[in-house]
C-alpha cells in the first residue's frame, strides 16, 4: 500500500514485436507504430520516470529477443528500464540485466513454477523482480489471472495471486486490465484499489488509460506506485514514424488517416504538468 508521501511514477510501456513498437486493443490486433528505442528516447527527453519494454510474442517462442534494443536504450537513457516477455530462467534474467535493464517482469514462468520467483529474488534481490498480473473479468464478476499476454487462462484469482508472489519475495506488481487495454475506457477502479490495498509491495496499473482525467482519478483515489501508459503517449508521437521504413507487420494504421477512438494523445511533459496542477488544486481546496 502506498504511503501519503510517495509520488506516483509515470511509466511509458512499449510493446515490442520483432524490431517494431506495436500497439493493439486487448493485447491483440497489433499495429506497427515505429522503432521502440526512438520512442523511448522521446519520452526520456520529456521527463518520463521509467520505461517498460514488453516483448509481446516472447512467450510464444520461449525467448526474449530484445537484447539489442535494451542495449541501445540503456546507453542513452538514465532512468529505470524494466523488460518483460519470455523470462523463464535465471540465465534469461542475467542476460537481460547485462544488456542494461534494471528490472525484469515475469508472468508465464511464475505460474509454471512459483519457486522461480523466490529463486530469482535470492540471486538478484526483490527490487529487480517484477511480477506481471494480467486479469480478465469473468461472467461471475471475478477477475482471474491470465498468461501469454492475456491468451491463456489460469485458475487463480488475481487477488490471490498477488499475495502469493508477495510472500515469495517479488518487489513489485504490474497489474494489466486486458479487457480495457488499448480501449481508452479507463480501468476498474474498485478492483485496482482492492489489489493495491491487499499487499504491501508497489503496484503499477496499466491497461485502458485514454484521458488525463482518468489518470488523475486513479492517483487520487488509489495512489498506486506507478501508472503505465502506452496509447496516449504513442499516438502523440506517431508522426515520427515518417523517419522509418517498415518491411513487416500491420502498417496500415500509420499509412492511413488515424482514428484514435477514445484515446486522447498527450506528451509526457503536458501530462505531468496537468497532474501537478490538479494536485495543487486539491491541496488548496
Amino acid at each position: 500500500m502506498m504511503s501519503q508521501d510517495q509520488v506516483t511514477r509515470i511509466i511509458a510501456r512499449l510493446d515490442i514485436k520483432g524490431n517494431n513498437l506495436v500497439k493493439g486493443i486487448n493485447l491483440e490486433g497489433l499495429r506497427v507504430l515505429g522503432k521502440p528505442d526512438f520512442f523511448a528516447y522521446e519520452y526520456y527527453n520529456e521527463g518520463i520516470d521509467e520505461i517498460f519494454y514488453q516483448d509481446v510474442v516472447a512467450s510464444l517462442y520461449g525467448r526474449n529477443s530484445l537484447i539489442d534494443v535494451i542495449s541501445k536504450t540503456a546507453k542513452k537513457l538514465f532512468i529505470p528500464l524494466t523488460v518483460g516477455g519470455g523470462i523463464r530462467s535465471i540465465k534469461d534474467i542475467s542476460k537481460v540485466l547485462r544488456a542494461g535493464a534494471d528490472k525484469v517482469s515475469i508472468n508465464t514462468a511464475a505460474f509454471e513454477n512459483k519457486e522461480f520467483i523466490s529463486n530469482a529474488v535470492k540471486v538478484f534481490g526483490s527490487s529487480t523482480i517484477v511480477v506481471a498480473l494480467e486479469v480478465i473479468k469473468q461472467e461471475n464478476g471475478l477477475y482471474f489471472a491470465f498468461t501469454d499476454n492475456g491468451r491463456n487462462p489460469t485458475k487463480i484469482k488475481g487477488t490471490e495471486w498477488v499475495k502469493i508472489v508477495e510472500d515469495l519475495g517479488a518487489g513489485e506488481i504490474i497489474l494489466t486490465f486486458v479487457d480495457y487495454e488499448g480501449t481508452g475506457k479507463g480501468i476498474d477502479l474498485t478492483y485496482a484499489k482492492k489489489i493495491v490495498e491487499s499487499i504491501n509491495i508497489p503496484v503499477i496499473i496499466h491497461g485502458g488509460f485514454g484521458k488525463k482525467n482518468q489518470i488523475s482519478e486513479v492517483i487520487k483515489k488509489i495512489q498506486p506506485s506507478g501508472i503505465a501508459i502506452a496509447s496516449m503517449f504513442h499516438y502523440n508521437k506517431i508522426h515520427i514514424t515518417k523517419n522509418f521504413s517498415f518491411t513487416e507487420g500491420n502498417t496500415d494504421f500509420i499509412k492511413k488517416n488515424k482514428n484514435y477512438g477514445l484515446v486522447t494523445p498527450i506528451n509526457v511533459k503536458d501530462l505531468k504538468k496537468y497532474l501537478i496542477e490538479i494536485e495543487h488544486l486539491n491541496i488548496r481546496n
